[in-house]
């Protein structure tokens, strides 16, 4: 079951959801819209080398613009979290009919995490991204059964972070070619 705005913004008051900082404002009939923070990460190939390369980034007023076939970590401006509810963050319908793709693949935030999410972010083609843009909106589901808390180490990030795995299965990418 999926909380409608009205019980969000209750939750947030009784501190069953933490939304920091938290605009009443951008609260939807059944979601928040979060905003996208000055950091970004651009990992791209680089065709000179054959290589993964990982470029830093910081969002000015001006903006970004986003390349398509490029992939972009981001994180959310707000720290969300419960450890009553599970989470899901996509992306705003209006972003996307602009060509921004967001959290296609891993929209699911565990129930007992509180921190800046990481964003995929993926353009079909070329536009500019601002900081503090709403971009996405956060969901928040009821859990049927025994809550077992996260404990897993993303929680731990507040900054766009790559796959702690990405070593492992690029190696592993590597020795299947």
């Amino acid at each position: 079951m999926i909380l409608t705005g009205a019980e969000i913004i209750k939750e947030v008051k009784e501190q069953y959801i933490f939304i920091e900082p938290f605009h009443k404002e951008n609260v939807n009939p059944n979601s928040y819209n979060y905003t996208l923070n000055k950091e970004l990460i651009k990992i791209y190939h680089d065709s000179i080398t054959n290589e993964i390369r990982e470029e830093k980034l910081s969002l000015t007023e001006q903006g970004y613009i986003l390349e398509p076939g490029i992939l972009y970590l981001g994180v959310t401006n707000e720290k969300i979290g419960s450890s009553k509810y599970a989470t899901s963050l996509i992306g705003r319908s209006s972003v996307g009919r602009l060509g921004i793709h967001l959290q296609i693949s891993a929209n699911l935030g565990h129930t007992g995490t509180y921190h800046r999410w990481t964003l995929e972010i993926r353009a079909a083609k070329k536009i500019r991204v601002y900081p503090n843009m709403k971009i996405g909106q956060v969901s928040f589901w009821c859990n049927q059964g025994q809550i077992d808390l996260y404990q897993g180490v993303y929680k731990e990030f507040n900054s766009p972070h790559k796959a702690i795995e990405d070593k492992i299965f690029s190696e592993r990418l590597n020795k299947n070619e």
